[in-house]
């Protein structure tokens, strides 16, 4: 009797033990099955993979969209902006990219052929030039003429004009995006509006005729590109930026509006500073013993400025006669600084403060960072936070 007893235990415990181990296995395969269906959900939102040429548009995507993309800076920290030329690498990371955020002027004129020879049919591109009132490059008095960086190219693709008639740079905007569905949540008479309105922020009142200050003609028709360097031109792209993030990924688009707004808040705080800064200083004339990349502050907060080059001049050292006139400018007027822009080999500048005393202090254009401060996470707003105080310094 013990013996049957025993056996029909075992066969009991047994057939509990199928019954278990059926269990889990259907156990198993449903979550299986549901982390194949999470999976099939997550890949349907995959985060839109941007590709920025350059510091600056890299920076405010950064700041409007976090870590709900995949963005990367193709130029590398510390390198020339303006000589660069894509890798095969970067023309595969180019080729997988959702987006392309280039600046749009001769120094990216490599975009056009490389984008020519890849499929874009799911990539969409983007200049910075195209989000603003862009300006051409100028020759002040005393400036040489300089060799801008060139990529055999011609820049008929931008049609701003320097009366800044926004219905052509509306039409223009579309033309260069016109393999693109805009939709509502990017309308581009929303943008002018938003143009308008920050233009009442006294920008009309402050801007810079440089005619009433300067013998000058423009260079050779080129568009000055360095548009981000006025805080003013800086609030007009993120705006523009968020439109783009936010119609190409809708769901997290109120997201990158809430982003973008605490942002301008504080672009608008950086714009400011600059208009204070003006308005205490002793002066409203600057001298750069360097290449220019700063018409576009220097026209939002009516300064005048002196320098050896153009912001994409390639030169390095100027002539004799340049670096007297500008030697005699500081003299005559008594500027305290002769501003340089980084990675500077301060030949030029050095030159003018050590036959005038002046002292020498660098104005930064982010147009891109050393790799100590792109691993710090220096941002835009951190290199012009030190610009305002830089100018302080050079007005007073």
């Amino acid at each position: 009797m013990k013996r049957i007893t025993t056996v029909l235990t075992m066969t009991l415990i047994l057939l509990l033990m199928t019954l278990f181990l059926a269990s889990c296995g259907d156990n198993q395969a449903d979550n299986q099955a549901n982390n194949q269906a999470g999976a099939t959900e997550i890949d349907e939102h995959e985060p839109l993979r941007i590709i920025a040429v350059a510091f600056p548009q890299y920076d405010f995507i950064r700041q409007i969209a976090g870590d709900r993309v995949e963005l990367s800076m193709l130029l590398s920290p510390g390198a020339e902006p303006h000589g660069f030329e894509p890798t095969p690498r970067d023309m595969i990371a180019i080729n997988n990219a959702d987006l392309l955020v280039y600046v749009g002027g001769h120094g990216d004129e490599w975009v056009h052929s490389v984008l020519a020879s890849l499929d874009r049919q799911n990539m969409r591109t983007v200049a910075l030039l195209d989000m603003v009132d862009a300006v051409l490059q100028e020759l002040v008095e005393g400036m040489e003429h300089g060799h801008a960086h060139h990529h055999g190219h011609s820049h008929d693709h931008h049609h701003h004009h320097d009366d800044h008639d926004h219905d052509n740079h509306d039409n223009h905007h579309h033309d260069h995006d016109n393999h693109h569905d805009h939709h509502d949540d990017h309308d581009h008479d929303d943008h002018d509006d938003h143009h308008h309105d920050h233009d009442d922020h006294d920008h009309d009142d402050n801007h810079h005729d440089h005619d009433h200050h300067h013998d000058h003609h423009h260079h050779e028709d080129e568009y000055d590109e360095h548009v981000w360097t006025s805080p003013r031109n800086a609030i007009l792209i993120v705006q523009a930026l968020t439109d783009i993030l936010a119609e190409m990924d809708p769901d997290n688009a109120e997201y990158f509006r809430g982003n973008a707004a605490a942002y301008i808040v504080q672009l608008q705080e950086l714009d400011a500073a600059f208009v204070e800064v003006v308005a205490s200083g002793l002066r409203r004339t600057v001298v750069f013993g360097d290449r220019f990349p700063f018409r576009y502050l220097m026209d939002a907060y009516g300064l005048t400025y002196f320098a050896a080059f153009t912001g994409c001049s390639a030169e390095t050292q100027a002539s004799p006669a340049t670096i007297a006139f500008l030697i005699n400018k500081v003299q005559e007027e008594d500027i305290p600084v002769v501003f340089h822009i980084e990675f500077s080999n301060l030949l030029i500048a050095n030159t003018i403060v050590e036959a005038t005393g002046a002292r020498l202090v660098e104005l930064h254009s982010a147009h891109n960072v050393s790799h100590a401060d792109f691993n710090a996470g220096v941002t835009y707003l951190d290199l012009m936070w030190r610009n305002v105080d830089s100018l302080r310094e050079g007005l007073n």
